[in-house]
């Protein structure tokens, strides 16, 4: 391999070449194609807007940008393999803000702060609670007043437990004093596919419930942004039906800690052209997911301001004890 060569060279010139050697690596960055670990399944709303985004980047580069899929754990388990993964800049992937939740929880051993090179953050995700068209609850209040009626029995799904869905669920039923019954699953899509089938009552999610709503086989009750959105105008959020709840969970891209300053602008780089391409842009406008962009230092000072915010919730939430009866 032209690394191991390299090496081999500058081992018998000394150590004032040997302290040029990363420099000089990183000169030819990328010489092979980079492995992008996505940690939501294929076919999801995360997956689809994070292979326009390594397409777009790959151009940037010069070289192929591979998206593996490796889920579980409410995307905690990619992260971790990628965080431990040799700082080369051959392996990134995508961060799931949570990581500013489990980190604290003592779910996952990566600290956010000394285990990760923050390269961007690209874009939120537009979340909302829908149910079958067919079903009783036609608003919220519906919803809510049924779950009160019967505590415990409706059922909702989210794609993990302690994921952006399940506390942002569970934040929004404490403000409603309700309580409805968590079902986890291994990402989006597989919620959806359990709620079309009627195997739960509602669903907590990304939108991978838009082209469904617009379908009309399922029923968009509310939306958690900050505001509303552009396809669903109609939708009241959750700040709307009276619930002081916003959800965003922006998407960000980061590599191990250690990673090479040189190689760590190359890629600055390419994923803020990335961020602005005509193709990261449609696949967001697809699924109505704001544009979010910040780069790698100022993505890393919002980190730090998730952590406190998380900590604040983790106590509010009763968190350890939630996921504990999970």
């Amino acid at each position: 391999m032209p690394f191991q060569r390299r090496q081999f060279v500058l081992g018998s010139l000394g150590a004032a070449a040997v302290a040029v050697a990363p420099r000089a690596f990183a000169a030819g960055y990328p010489e092979r194609p980079v492995t992008f670990i996505c940690p939501w399944p294929a076919g999801g709303t995360a997956d689809m807007t994070m292979r326009a985004l390594c397409s777009a980047a790959a151009r940037q580069l010069g070289q192929t940008i591979v998206v593996e899929n490796r889920t579980g754990a409410s995307g905690m388990l990619g992260l971790k393999a990628m965080a431990g993964a040799k700082p080369d800049g051959y392996t990134i992937g995508q961060i799931p803000i949570s990581i500013a939740r489990f980190s604290q929880l003592g779910t996952v051993k990566v600290d956010p702060l000394k285990d990760l090179t923050y390269i961007a953050r690209v874009s939120g995700q537009t979340f909302g609670i829908a149910v079958q068209a067919s079903a009783p609850w036609k608003t919220l209040k519906d919803l809510v007043a049924d779950a009160k009626s019967r505590p415990g029995q409706l059922t909702y799904g989210s794609a993990g437990i302690g994921g952006a869905t399940h506390v942002g669920m569970e934040e929004f039923l404490l403000a409603a004093g309700a309580r409805m019954n968590h079902i986890p699953f291994k990402g989006g899509s597989e919620v959806l596919q359990a709620l079309l089938g009627g195997h739960v009552d509602a669903l907590a999610d990304s939108s991978s419930w838009a082209p469904h709503v617009q379908s009309g086989k399922l029923r968009l009750l509310a939306t958690w942004g900050e505001k509303r959105t552009g396809d669903f105008k109609d939708v009241p959020t959750l700040k709307e039906s009276g619930y002081d709840v916003v959800v965003d969970a922006p998407n960000g891209i980061v590599a191990p800690h250690g990673l090479d300053p040189a190689i760590e602008q190359r890629l600055r780089e390419a994923f803020k052209a990335a961020a602005s391409s005509p193709e990261f842009v449609a696949a967001c406008d697809k699924i109505d997911a704001p544009l979010m962009y910040l780069d790698g230092p100022d993505y890393a000072k919002y980190v730090v301001q998730m952590l406190q915010k998380e900590k604040v919730l983790i106590e509010r939430l009763k968190l350890r004890e939630l996921m504990a009866r999970e």
